[in-house]
């Protein structure tokens, strides 16, 4: 969202809709210019359009811009909420194994019951470093999700309302 794109695209079409070859500059300058740019091809393509086209080709540019910045948030918010159970499984499994280690089937020298406390203690150690693990990866993949999330809709909203600005001014241009 380079932050003058705006001004620079309502200042180039003072006069007019650009040539072909500026739309697709601004097409390839950003997300934003994609959004900005389908609204002048509406009008190089029909210079008659009328407002309700302009403005469902905008929104649809954006829903496409939309879907283009979120592509990733839903992997990463996958990962902050599979870490944790799968961190959780770890300790279920480790727990699994200290409770079969701590069995004692008598032949080991060992009573019915008397496990091995140092079995017993790595066991748990496991376990817990399973859950660590889990919550090592979930955090951090959590604030960062958090973090892109409020970007993104940051975007969106700043492209919502260049997007609206540029409508009125396309419409402004047709009259």
């Amino acid at each position: 969202m380079p932050p003058k794109l705006l001004d620079e695209a309502i200042m180039v079409s003072r006069n007019g809709i650009p040539a072909a070859d500026v739309v697709m500059q601004l097409e390839q300058n950003s997300v934003l210019g994609e959004v900005l740019a389908s609204g002048f091809q509406v009008l190089h393509n029909n210079p008659s359009a009328s407002e309700d086209d302009l403005r469902s080709s905008l929104e649809g540019a954006g829903r496409k811009a939309a879907a283009k910045l979120q592509r990733y948030l839903g992997a990463i918010a996958t990962i902050a909420s599979a870490a944790p159970l799968l961190g959780l499984l770890g300790t279920v499994i480790g727990m699994i194994e200290i409770f079969g280690s701590q069995a004692g089937d008598g032949g080991a020298g060992l009573a019915p019951g008397a496990g091995n406390p140092g079995q017993l203690a790595h066991g748990i150690s496991v376990a817990l470093y399973n859950t660590a693990f889990g919550l090592i990866v979930a955090i951090p993949a959590l604030i960062f999700w958090r973090y892109f999330r409020g970007r993104v809709d940051d975007y969106l909203l700043s492209m919502e309302l260049a997007a609206e600005q540029f409508a009125r001014h396309l419409v402004n241009l047709r009259k």
